[in-house]
């Protein structure tokens, strides 16, 4: 079987579930409470994630250099509950900050860290091994710090907005 096919297959029953669920800090924390690290799910998504991360068929799209890559697996369809799956592969001891973007209707994203204490920041701060899910609406810069991850991210109909230009800082 095709190694991405496998991966969405994997992840079609979980998106059964979620699918009528919306995303932000309730999701998050039953994500990682019943899919956390340790989990079959999350065991099964990190090792395949980071077998097509290494193989070359996942997050090989270079945006800042190979620090910085990205790929969509898959399309929103009937099939995944309309959401797209798409994987992120970022590498930086300090941190390091992506393209800033909007998730319209939120994203479940699922972080794999490659090294020991590699980060990712989501909506309630650094997370390691886990789950975030940025809420309908949020925009942000995707930050890594204390290493390689990935993050595998699932967004309903496939909705992320690249065109939006970020809050000014005081």
């Amino acid at each position: 079987m095709n190694p991405s096919q496998a991966l969405i297959d994997r992840s079609i029953p979980f998106l059964d579930e979620v699918k009528n669920r919306t995303a932000g800090g309730e999701l998050e924390a039953w994500l990682n409470t019943n899919y956390g690290p340790g989990t079959e799910l999350y065991d099964d998504l990190a090792r395949m994630i980071t077998e097509g991360v290494n193989d070359g068929w996942a997050a090989n799209v270079e945006l800042d250099g190979a620090k910085y890559r990205r790929s969509r697996i898959a399309s929103p369809s009937e099939e995944l509950h309309f959401f797209s799956v798409t994987a992120v592969y970022m590498n930086s001891i300090s941190r390091y900050r992506g393209q800033y973007h909007q998730h319209p209707y939120g994203e479940l994203n699922l972080v794999v860290p490659l090294d020991p204490g590699a980060e990712l920041a989501g909506p309630r701060g650094w997370c390691g091994a886990g789950w975030t899910a940025p809420g309908p609406g949020s925009h942000h810069y995707p930050e890594v710090r204390g290493g390689a991850l990935i993050a595998l991210f699932y967004l309903p109909a496939g909705r992320i907005s690249y065109d939006i230009t970020p809050a000014a800082t005081v």
